[in-house]
């Protein structure tokens, strides 16, 4: 199975539980594996038969920093939702990682995986 990725996609926004929290924009980052087939834009050699990870990650920061979830598993499946249903991906590997969310940690977070290989 062929996959392409997008990693350490960060992004700012208004995220948690904690009245601080609903009013400050905190960064995620996203790291996101998604099954696609390479074989025809490596032989097309065309932008427009790929899994453009550009698009996708375009539209993931403009959901993202409009979005105001308290939890990160709410904000992982809604981007996951997106990029299945938006860009046909039958599958993905999200982690969604709260950067600085907990003192002595680099971040916590959800990973989620939906759909078949």
């Amino acid at each position: 199975m062929d996959r392409v990725f997008i990693e350490d996609l960060r992004i700012d926004t208004i995220i948690g539980i904690y009245d601080w929290e609903r009013t400050t924009r905190q960064t995620i980052a996203l790291d996101v594996e998604m099954a696609f087939d390479n074989t025809r834009p490596a032989a097309t050699d065309r932008i427009e038969d790929t899994l453009n990870y550009k698009a996708v990650s375009k539209r993931l920061i403009a959901f993202v920093e409009a979005s105001h979830f308290e939890l990160v598993e709410t904000l992982a499946e809604r981007c996951a939702a997106i990029i299945r249903e938006e860009f046909g991906v039958r599958w993905l590997r999200l982690k969604l990682s709260k950067l600085g969310a907990v003192t002595g940690s680099r971040a916590v977070g959800v990973i989620i995986e939906r759909g078949e290989p």
